[in-house]
């Protein structure tokens, strides 16, 4: 029922004029009759709908996305009820010490055996524009955003380059997605799961997969990421540095030769 519920009023909230009535609804009696309106009309198209709703689940997608409202899953990707199981929260954070992320996780790849795993972030989102603001937003938030400002610290040097704020902003979206994605491949549930259908021949690939994923609500497109490879300046300090580290072992190791095994230096007065 409450798989129906949250359909029923996500089609109900699909048109901005009647967010005013559902404000002024104190019962909330809209969605109830939405939700009527809607059993009828896929009874209509399909008479046996609902006898494989209750006949259990099968997803083939674990949705890992944020809370915002704007961001159906289901919807985003054309499918159906029952074709995703979803887990959403503020930022679309994976951290190993939310339990009811991790018990999500779990389930999903050990009992329901999802194929796929889909992290999706979305421009525009609340949660990383926050984590960028200097200011305390006071706990559980504030404590929930340091995540995100880890991320941001970790690739400062990229993010910090980009003087656009609001493209800034888009790129720590991505960054963000990116790095949950890599915690959902680093849990252990995932990791004994991929070990064991590695090679397998029930399985047609190694499962399950990660896709990370960004949404943007503007245009109502969804795309995968891929990794950017970070590109070092050759006169950084670090290249440098390292450059100096190799000269100083190879002198050492130079040192550490006897000297009647070195080759023997030609003068510059006897070269031709």
């Amino acid at each position: 029922m409450k798989l129906l519920l949250t359909l029923a009023t996500a089609h109900a909230l699909s048109t901005p004029t009647r967010l005013p009535a559902l404000a002024a609804d104190k019962q909330l009696k809209t969605i109830f009759e939405n939700n009527r309106r809607w059993v009828q009309e896929e009874v209509k198209k399909d008479k046996d709908y609902f006898n494989r709703m209750a006949s259990g689940q099968s997803p083939q997608i674990l949705w890992i996305g944020c809370s915002d409202s704007r961001v159906p899953a289901n919807r985003i990707m054309g499918l159906d009820a029952g074709d995703v199981f979803v887990a959403r929260n503020v930022a679309n954070q994976v951290i190993g010490t939310d339990m009811s992320m991790m018990s999500v996780i779990q389930y999903a790849v050990n009992v329901l055996k999802v194929p796929h795993i889909v992290i999706c972030g979305h421009y525009d989102c609340g949660g990383v524009k926050a984590s960028m603001e200097n200011v305390d937003h006071v706990p559980p938030l504030e404590n929930w955003l340091r995540n995100i400002r880890d991320t941001y610290r970790l690739n400062r040097q990229e993010l910090d380059r980009i003087s656009d704020k609001d493209q800034r902003t888009r790129r720590l979206v991505e960054l963000n997605t990116l790095e949950q994605a890599f915690a959902v491949f680093k849990t252990g549930v995932v990791q004994r799961r991929r070990v064991q259908t590695y090679g397998s021949d029930q399985e047609p690939y190694t499962q399950p997969r990660i896709h990370a994923v960004v949404f943007d609500p503007g245009a109502g497109s969804a795309s995968e990421l891929l990794r950017r490879r970070r590109r070092r300046d050759a006169t950084s300090p670090r290249r440098r540095r390292r450059g100096r580290q190799r000269v100083y072992a190879s002198r050492e190791r130079a040192a550490a030769v006897p000297r009647r095994h070195r080759p023997t230096q030609v003068p510059a007065s006897s070269k031709n």
